[in-house]
């Protein structure tokens, strides 16, 4: 078969992300991994010489329609639905206006190829790849299923969510999964496992790396901290029962509305109750959203990061925190199977279990060299397989492969 026209060169990327815009400021009720990895995929895909648009709802009045991110990335804002924050399990009804400004957008500058994010980002992206033709790989982040299992009544995403999502997997032309679990998951949804190729999150270890300031830390011995979105599914109250079974020992809760909103805030105010039941509410601080600039030396202030989420579809704090050579302790569900090694880069413990959760902090607290070496090698493994130039070299391998086999589809016409 005789090359194709984007066989080797640049291509034009439109990355669909309806919710997680890349330039959202982190730790926001919708802002988390998703925006990070985004805008880092957009990054280092434009670093290998791609263009690519980012396309994502126009969510405040004063965003102009498009915003270069970096060189060779720009930004396009999609009026579709009122020009304010609308949280994304409501934004589904809205999805259509999306998909037809995609499809009149890309009349007119078709990209070579579409990779949504998220399922709503599937659904406007199907539409318009559909008819125009065009290429539509997709990248979940997380799944109805799983949300669903583990949430219950209190899952708040749209009841046709699941069919959505499996309608994205079956009739694009690629899935973009980032873990091993996900692609189990995605088979008991009727979704093929040859219809899948795994591309891990990522994470910037020139930026995220054990050299640099460390953020002050109090008077007790040990520090523990806990990163990301303040919802319940994160664990934060499973770390705080745990901190009664760890002496001499703060814990650090980075993450939720800003530093002077966190006091009003509903789920600092219920983890703090838990805190003051436990008897440990003096040793947990709670900082509130802290910009992205300051996460290194946050992470670095602690002696190790713990990540106890009850399901984590891919999880990029793990990551973080090995990148700054930091020991890990997670709840092994998800993503985070895959990338914390148990007993080499710190430790895998079962989801909800503050019993096993103290266990394994306790037993590397008492062990600084332990602790050096879990670091150590999370460092190496992010370097050997993390970094996002990795990860844009893996996932222009899987764009390549669908426009080879369109082409070869074509050819055979």
């Amino acid at each position: 078969m005789r090359p194709g026209p984007h066989a080797a060169g640049r291509l034009s990327i439109a990355l669909v992300s309806e919710h997680a815009s890349p330039l959202a400021a982190m730790g926001g009720a919708d802002a988390g991994g998703q925006n990070v990895h985004v805008a880092s995929l957009a990054g280092a895909l434009a670093d290998r010489g791609h263009r690519v648009t980012v396309y994502t709802r126009k969510d405040a009045r004063d965003l102009p329609q498009r915003k270069r991110l970096r060189a060779g990335v720009d930004v396009h804002h999609v009026p579709a639905g009122p020009a304010r924050h609308i949280p994304k399990d409501e934004l589904l009804p809205y999805m259509p206006a999306f998909g037809h400004y995609l499809t009149r957008e890309w009349q007119e500058r078709p990209p070579d190829l579409a990779h949504s994010h998220f399922w709503m980002s599937g659904m406007a992206a199907l539409a318009a790849t559909r008819e125009l033709r065009l290429p539509l790989l997709h990248t979940y982040h997380a799944l109805g299923t799983v949300k669903r299992r583990h949430q219950g009544h209190a899952d708040t995403s749209p009841p046709s969510r699941v069919p959505c999502e499996r309608e994205v997997g079956l009739h694009g032309d690629r899935v973009v999964a980032t873990c091993r679990d996900e692609v189990a998951e995605l088979a008991r949804m009727g979704i093929p496992p040859d219809r899948v190729d795994i591309v891990p999150c990522g994470v910037d270890p020139d930026v995220f790396t054990p050299h640099g300031p460390a953020a002050e830390r109090g008077p007790r011995r040990h520090r523990l901290v806990q990163l990301g979105r303040l919802v319940p599914r994160k664990g934060a109250a499973v770390s705080i029962a745990a901190l009664a079974a760890l002496p001499d020992t703060e814990l650090v809760v980075v993450g939720g509305p800003a530093g002077d909103l966190v006091d009003a805030d509903m789920e600092v105010r219920r983890l703090r109750a838990i805190a003051q039941g436990a008897g440990v509410a003096d040793r947990v601080h709670f900082t509130g959203a802290v910009p992205s600039a300051q996460v290194p030396a946050v992470l670095r202030s602690a002696d190790i990061v713990l990540c106890p989420a009850d399901y984590e579809p891919f999880g990029i704090v793990p990551l973080e925190a090995m990148a700054c050579g930091r020991p890990v302790v997670a709840s092994a569900v998800g993503g985070q199977l895959d990338t914390v090694m148990d007993f080499v880069t710190g430790r895998l413990v079962p989801p909800g279990d503050p019993e096993a959760l103290a266990a394994a902090v306790s037993t590397l607290l008492a062990d600084p060299g332990r602790r050096m070496s879990c670091g150590a090698a999370g460092r190496q493994r992010v370097l050997s397989r993390y970094s996002w130039a990795s990860v844009a070299e893996a996932t222009e391998a899987v764009y390549r492969s669908v426009l080879a086999a369109r082409q070869a589809v074509a050819g055979a016409v």
